[in-house]
């Protein structure tokens, strides 16, 4: 789909048409230096200096039925009275940013005079701006800066990225392979509060149906599939029949999904009624393509992985579903090291993944599934965990750093990343149990903690972030301050 972002102007008639004029002119000037900026990653579109109730609230209704508008910009040039801005701000349905900028970079000593000040009044007109929106309580960005400060158009592409994963959470269908891992709790949530708060469509399809569909697969499909399959893995494994019966699961799992929209899904090796193995590469490999996914059933975090995907680079980024495994915890480098049985997203990848078969000692798998082998990328990431706390959602992202990892494990025949959580070890162990985070968690090398923190604010959802500075006391209070709060309200 089309994604643009609207930006609109702020003013009013009391400075005469050559004012008017001249907003216009550098608004439009504005617009194109920050489409040409290579800083957004989505086009912005200038609609217009708005000077009126009735203006204001033509363009927010417009833009609250264009599927193609994805968020509101405004910015205020002159004084624009807020009060002309309560109707149109007041039924606004998407994610709002307000920029506060000026058109000049500095005053000018010499020339300014009164005639400058009444044109160039964005600081009085932005501190009148967010007043409004602090009093309706509106959800909104601020970003301030110069609009040709690089730093500025990269925050708000950042901003632009988390407006998307709003739009794909409010269309987001999650298909269900059977139920969720049977006596575990954090799997389990308020699908109907999840729905109305997220958007989310989630419901189950048994597996009989699955595998119906999966009869149904010619090989001419299966070879088409083994092509792609060739080209982005390398085979190390004699058994290419287990590959051709991931290959036949992916296709059934692709087309069920399409069919009903879907665009994540989730399994559990608990259910594999008429399947010879979980699926693993055909996951992993479904994720490559922009899917969620979510191992036990887990509804939640198949929706988050398509979500961070979705605000990743073009629109399907390093972003996958994780679990924390087990802990190295030697003094002197201490490290998580995070796998699956069988499903972790080849976009986390350091190298070309390997597809490799083996035994499979939990769930029905009657042959050894294939899978994807690899380890993962160094670098700056984070993990974040949807947790349901009965009556709200608690959004929780930890910063943690990926490493290479420090052994080979050469006898664990599945994808794992090692990292170092913020702000150790063990205080970062203790910080998750403490806030409820989940053992599944999406790892995302390119989603930023502050674009989970908009992502958050837009959806108005708890937000808990473990940073280096965060200790067990410190989360305690905020964890504290919020549950009183949302019984508050």
């Amino acid at each position: 789909m089309k994604r643009q972002f609207w930006f609109l102007v702020g003013s009013q008639c009391l400075y005469g048409d050559d004012v008017l004029i001249t907003v216009d002119a550098r608004a439009k000037e504005m617009v194109e230096y920050l489409n040409k900026s290579g800083k957004l990653p989505y086009e912005l579109i200038y609609k217009g200096t708005a000077k009126s109730n009735g203006e204001i609230s033509a363009v927010i209704r417009e833009a609250n039925y264009d599927k193609e508008c994805t968020g509101i910009i405004t910015w205020c040039h002159t004084f624009s009275p807020s009060k002309m801005w309560i109707n149109g701000l007041a039924s606004l349905q998407k994610p709002y940013c307000h920029l506060a900028t000026q058109y000049n970079r500095e005053i000018p000593n010499e020339k300014i005079d009164m005639d400058f000040m009444n044109l160039n009044q964005a600081a009085h007109g932005d501190r009148e701006h967010g007043f409004i929106a602090a009093r309706l309580r509106i959800p909104r960005k601020v970003i301030a800066g110069h609009w040709q400060d690089e730093n500025l158009a990269k925050r708000l592409g950042d901003w632009m990225r988390s407006a998307v994963g709003v739009a794909v959470s409010r269309e987001l269908k999650v298909m269900r392979f059977g139920d969720n891992m049977r006596e575990v709790a954090v799997t389990e949530g308020d699908k109907v509060e999840v729905q109305a708060k997220l958007g989310w469509q989630v419901n189950t399809w048994a597996v009989g149906d699955l595998v119906k569909e999966m009869n149904n697969v010619t090989d001419s499909e299966i070879d088409a599939l083994m092509r792609e399959y060739k080209e982005s893995y390398d085979i190390a494994t004699d058994n290419i029949e287990a590959i051709r019966y991931q290959a036949r699961e992916e296709i059934a799992m692709e087309k069920m999904m399409k069919g009903e929209g879907c665009t994540a899904f989730t399994n559990t090796f608990q259910d594999l009624y008429g399947m010879e193995q979980l699926p693993g590469l055909a996951s992993q490999h479904l994720m490559s393509k922009g899917y969620g996914y979510g191992g036990e059933g887990d509804w939640k975090v198949s929706a988050m992985t398509a979500i961070m995907k979705a605000m990743g680079e073009n629109e399907n980024g390093s972003s996958g579903f994780m679990e924390d495994y087990t802990y190295h915890l030697s003094e002197d480098n201490m490290c998580s090291l995070g796998a699956h049985m069988l499903e972790v997203c080849p976009s986390l990848a350091e190298a070309k993944p390997r597809i490799e078969t083996h035994h499979l000692g939990i769930g029905m798998n009657e042959k050894d599934p294939a899978r994807l082998v690899f380890e993962g990328k160094a670098g700056k990431a984070i993990v974040v965990s949807l947790v349901d706390m009965g009556g709200r959602l608690r959004l929780i992202c930890q910063d943690i750093e990926c490493i290479k990892p420090i052994m080979e494990m050469p006898n664990l025949p599945v994808a794992r990343v090692m990292w170092k959580p913020a702000p150790d070890l063990l205080t970062g162990i203790e910080c998750w149990i403490t806030a409820g985070g989940a053992h599944h968690t999406v790892l995302s090398y390119d989603v930023t903690a502050e674009q989970m923190r908009d992502f958050a604010n837009m959806t108005q959802i708890e937000f808990v972030h473990i940073t280096k500075d965060t200790t067990v006391e410190g989360l305690e209070d905020k964890l504290a301050v919020a549950d009183l709060l949302w019984k508050l309200k």
